[in-house]
């Protein structure tokens, strides 16, 4: 069994909206509308958790759940106070039956169905699998006073996306051991990473931009249009 879980519960402070960011509309529809869509039409995805924040509770099931006709039952959880924190919670949710498990950001909506069908297949052999896609940029590392110290060789560097794949079992235990040991990542691979699992890297795709800014609200549009 597959399960997804989509994580919606942020508020995109960097948006600068009134509103959460995963409901700002692209085109006609809100943003975690498709990212959901995505994961409701592939046949790969037995499971979907959404993880939200609870005073948004109302405005979710009024204006996403109940409004379009998704075809696969979808479990509902409340996010906590740092994304790992929500994370958790849809774990605490998955069916007993799930082998594998992705991690998806809420507003990373361009998600296809190659990209879903080869994580799950990677995962299966590999049990840890990122998607990413090499970065066009040559990189900089900088101290403290914005002085460059170093410059790391361009082919060894990836930006990483979502989704995030892994055995259930192994990410049950790397989250418990971070919890243990009091310790937060900033992505799920690095807590699976820490327990000395090998994580895999994959190619995705570079249409598969989190909306992080209203500058990609644009180019979001952009790539819906492209697609219809």
């Amino acid at each position: 069994m597959n399960s997804v879980i989509i994580v919606a519960a942020g508020k995109g402070k960097r948006m600068n909206k009134d509103i959460n960011k995963q409901y700002i509309k692209l085109l006609d529809k809100e943003i975690i509308y498709y990212t959901i869509s995505a994961f409701d039409k592939n046949e790969n995805i037995d499971e979907i958790i959404v993880v939200i924040s609870e005073n948004e509770k109302d405005y979710f099931y009024e204006n996403i759940l109940n409004k379009y006709n998704f075809t696969k039952s979808i479990k509902v959880v409340f996010g906590g106070k740092e994304r790992q924190d929500s994370v958790l919670s849809g774990i605490k949710a998955l069916d007993k039956m799930c082998k594998i498990v992705l991690i998806h950001d809420g507003a990373r909506p361009f998600i296809d169905n190659n990209i879903i069908d080869s994580v799950i297949r990677e995962t299966k052999e590999h049990k840890a699998v990122v998607v990413g896609v090499p970065v066009k940029d040559t990189i900089k590392v900088i101290d403290e006073k914005n002085y460059i110290k170093t410059t790391p060789e361009r082919k060894f560097l990836w930006a990483v996306q979502t989704p995030q794949a892994f055995d259930v079992d192994i990410l049950k235990e790397s989250y418990k051991k971070a919890y243990k040991d009091n310790y937060y990542g900033t992505d799920d691979s690095m807590i699976v990473e820490r327990c000395s699992y090998k994580v895999k890297m994959i190619l995705g795709s570079y249409e598969n931009i989190k909306i992080t800014t209203e500058e990609d609200l644009y180019i979001g549009e952009e790539i819906l249009k492209r697609r219809r």
